[in-house]
């Protein structure tokens, strides 16, 4: 990663660029400051008047911060014991496929999460892990310091821990 990294491939690089961007600099969260994703980060920077280099330095910094709120599906499995499942995908998505004592996460289940603090680690996943950071990192900051996303969301269980959960695609 540089300056000369076209956005499309930064955000696709770091799942939370978008909103380390926004947060910092007011940059790609609404339509006054989007960007194009065939643009440049040093050409972004050059038209927000910001310093490139500071950018890209924050992006690397947010990006390893990510990391540490994501697990692989392997580590999560090797402590399944623990691990108290929600998933965040669609009603659908929930009812067609799920993993084996996964919770749907529901209004319900938000409230007794904050009220009880579970001990063990709370495990988010999505579809494909693309989403799931954002809602990891609203856990945290209201409290729940051991809650994670699992990384490649139930696609990357069902490849590296259990065939039997079908793999599909979202068609729209």
């Amino acid at each position: 990663m540089d300056e000369e990294t076209k956005m499309g491939a930064l955000m696709a690089a770091m799942p939370g660029a978008r909103r380390a961007l926004f947060a910092r600099y007011h940059l790609g969260g609404c339509q006054s400051c989007a960007f194009d994703e065939a643009e440049t980060l040093a050409e972004l920077c050059k038209r927000a008047e910001i310093n490139a280099e500071e950018v890209l330095d924050h992006l690397l910094a947010s990006h390893q911060h990510d990391m540490t709120m994501l697990m692989k599906p392997t580590e999560i499995a090797a402590r399944r014991n623990e691990v108290l499942f929600l998933d965040v995908r669609t009603r659908e998505e929930y009812e067609a496929v799920q993993i084996e004592g996964a919770e749907f996460f529901t209004q319900e289940i938000q409230e007794k999460l904050f009220k009880d603090k579970p001990v063990g680690l709370v495990v988010l996943y999505d579809h494909t892990g693309k989403y799931v950071l954002d809602q990891v990192a609203w856990f945290r900051g209201h409290g729940l310091e051991n809650a994670f996303g699992m990384t490649g969301g139930i696609d990357a269980w069902s490849r590296e821990v259990d065939a039997k959960v079908m793999r599909y695609r979202v068609e729209v």
